[in-house]
C-alpha cells in the first residue's frame, strides 16, 4: 500500500492502532459466513472526531471503508471484498451514560451485547435484543443488520430498542438522529433508516438505546412433541389462545439430535420437534399464563410439557439452543445458513417444504429457530463440498428463498442481506423500491466508499490497491 497515505491514517488513530501486516489483515478479513477477502489497512479509532477524520481521508481519496464490530455476521455483510480500509470498533467500547430513571442508555458500537445486559441487571433494567452470538456480538454490529433474537416475539428486534444514534457520514460530517424521549416526530425518521443498512450509509458511533424494566419473574418450559407437524402447528395456537411468550423457539428434529446431550434430559428416540417457552412478567401474570399453556398443551396428545425447576436446567436449556449453529458442524464441514421469516401460521408449510426438498436434493437440512414470531432458520448442511452437493444446495436456496416469497414472508429476519442474498433481492423487492433504495445509497455515499458492494448486487467499485490512487 502506498506509504504516504497509510501515515495519514497512523496520525489520526495513532501509529499503534492501525497496520498493514499480512497476520493483522487476516484477523479482520472474515466473517460468521466463513468467506474471507483482505483489507489492505486497519484501523481502530477511539473517538467520533478519529471516525470522521479517517472517513474525511477516504472520501478525498476514494478508498473503501467497512466498519467492524465482531465479525459475527452471516451474511459477508463485514467482509472487505473490495479492499480499502477495516475500521475496526473495538476500541469505541464505553458505555457512556445508564439513566435509571428515563430508562436509557447511550453507548458506542464496540460494547459487547452480553456484557451490555449483566452491566444493566444492576440498575434493575435489561436490554431486549438477545442474539445468539451476544458474548462476543457488539452493538454496533447489531444496529447495522438489526439483529433480534429469542426475545423478539414480545420485546421486538433491535431497531425496537435504539432511539437515537450518532452516526458520521461518508463525507466525515457527523449525524444526530432521533431523540432521548419515547415521543419524537420532527423531521424524517432517520434512526430507522440507519439500523439495518449494514454500514453502507455511514458509521455509527454512538447508540441511544431504551431500557426496559427487569422483569419481576419468568418461568422456563421445555415441549417435547412426537410430531413435527402438529408442534409448528402449535406455535400459532398458543398466540391464539392469549398466550403472549416472551420466548418461543422451536427445534426440529436433527437439531434436537445435535444438541439433545447439553439438555437436562435426552429427549426419547420418538421425540420429532421441541419448543422453549419462556413466559415473563409479574408472578401473577406468569401464573395466569403457565396455567393457559397447560391448559393447552394438555389437550396435544401428541407433546408433554415439563417446567425446568432449577437455574442449572435452564442455563442447559439455553446452552443447548444457542449451540445448535456451531454444532451443525458435526454433521458436515460446511452449510448455508438462512434466517428467512413467513408469518406463524404458515411455519408449518415451511418446514414440510424443508423436508420434501430435503429428500429430493438429497441434502441434510435441518430447521429451527424464533417460532414466535416466524422467523425460521434454515441450515442447508453440504457434506465435504462435492460438485453436485454445491449445485444442489444452491438450487436449495433459491427454491427456498422462491417459497419463502409465495408464503407470504421475508428473505431475512435479522442476518441482512450482505453479499449471501444481494443476488435474490428481486425476489422481494420491486425494481422501484430498488430504485429508491440506491438513490439513497447514492445520497448518502456518492463515491461508493461505504461497505462497496453489499445489499445491492452490482454496487463494488472493482478497484484493487486502491491505496496507491490519487496519493498525492
Amino acid at each position: 500500500m502506498d506509504k504516504d497515505l497509510f501515515a495519514k491514517i497512523a496520525a489520526i488513530v495513532g501509529r499503534e492502532h492501525c497496520s498493514t501486516s499480512v497476520e493483522d489483515l487476516h484477523c479482520y478479513s472474515y466473517d460468521g459466513s466463513k468467506q474471507c477477502f483482505l483489507p489492505e489497512a486497519v484501523a481502530m479509532p477511539d473517538s467520533t472526531a478519529q471516525v470522521s477524520a479517517l472517513l474525511k481521508l477516504a472520501n478525498h481519496y476514494e478508498f473503501p471503508v467497512v466498519a467492524r464490530g465482531a465479525g459475527s455476521g452471516m451474511t459477508g455483510g463485514a467482509l472487505p471484498i473490495a479492499g480499502g480500509l477495516v475500521i475496526a470498533c473495538s476500541r469505541l467500547n464505553r458505555i457512556l451514560e445508564i439513566d435509571p430513571d428515563n430508562q436509557i442508555a447511550i453507548v458506542q458500537p464496540g460494547v459487547i451485547t452480553g456484557e451490555f445486559q449483566q452491566t444493566l441487571k444492576k440498575y434493575k433494567l435489561f436490554y431486549p435484543p438477545d442474539p445468539a452470538s451476544l458474548k462476543f456480538c457488539t452493538l454496533g454490529g447489531n444496529a447495522a443488520e438489526c439483529a433480534g433474537g429469542p426475545s423478539a416475539i414480545k420485546y421486538g428486534v433491535t431497531k425496537d430498542s435504539i432511539i437515537g444514534l450518532e452516526v458520521v457520514l461518508a463525507g466525515g460530517d457527523i449525524l444526530t438522529t432521533g431523540t432521548r424521549t419515547e415521543k419524537g416526530v420532527v423531521g424524517y425518521d432517520l434512526t430507522r433508516l440507519f439500523i439495518g443498512s449494514e454500514g453502507t450509509l455511514g458509521i455509527i458511533t454512538k447508540i441511544v438505546t431504551r431500557l426496559q424494566p427487569l422483569p419481576e419473574w419468568k418461568e422456563t418450559f421445555l415441549l417435547q412433541s412426537t410430531s413435527l407437524q402438529k408442534t409448528t402447528e402449535l406455535v400459532a395456537k398458543i398466540l391464539q389462545n392469549n398466550i403472549l411468550p416472551c420466548t418461543l423457539e422451536y427445534l426440529d428434529r436433527t437439531a434436537l439430535r445435535i444438541v439433545s446431550h447439553l439438555l437436562p434430559q435426552t429427549p426419547g428416540e420418538d421425540i420429532q420437534a421441541m419448543l422453549i417457552i419462556e413466559i415473563d412478567g409479574s408472578r401473577d401474570h406468569v401464573r395466569d399464563m403457565a396455567d393457559r399453556l397447560q391448559i393447552l398443551t394438555r389437550k396435544e396428545s401428541h407433546c408433554t410439557l415439563k417446567q425446568a425447576t432449577s437455574e442449572g436446567d435452564i442455563k442447559e436449556i439455553w446452552l443447548a439452543r444457542r449451540s445448535i449453529s456451531p454444532a451443525c458442524f458435526k454433521l458436515s464441514p460446511t452449510k448455508t445458513s438462512e434466517d428467512v421469516v413467513v408469518p406463524r401460521t404458515r411455519i408449518p408449510d415451511l418446514v414440510h417444504f424443508c423436508e420434501a426438498l430435503s429428500q429430493r436434493l438429497e441434502l441434510t437440512i435441518l430447521t429451527f429457530g424464533h417460532a414466535g414470531d416466524g422467523n425460521i432458520h434454515v441450515n442447508i448442511m453440504t457434506g465435504n463440498g462435492a460438485p453436485r452437493e454445491i449445485t444442489n444446495a444452491t438450487e436449495a436456496k433459491k427454491e427456498l428463498f422462491e417459497e419463502v416469497i409465495r408464503l407470504g414472508g421475508t428473505l431475512s429476519g435479522e442476518h441482512g442481506v450482505g453479499i449471501t442474498k444481494s443476488s435474490y433481492l428481486s425476489l422481494e423487492l420491486d425494481a422501484t423500491t430498488l430504485g429508491v433504495m440506491r438513490s439513497i445509497k447514492k445520497l448518502f455515499d456518492p463515491k461508493n466508499i461505504l461497505n462497496p458492494g453489499k445489499i445491492f448486487p452490482d454496487a463494488t467499485k472493482n478497484n484493487n490497491s486502491h491505496f496507491s490512487r490519487k496519493s498525492h
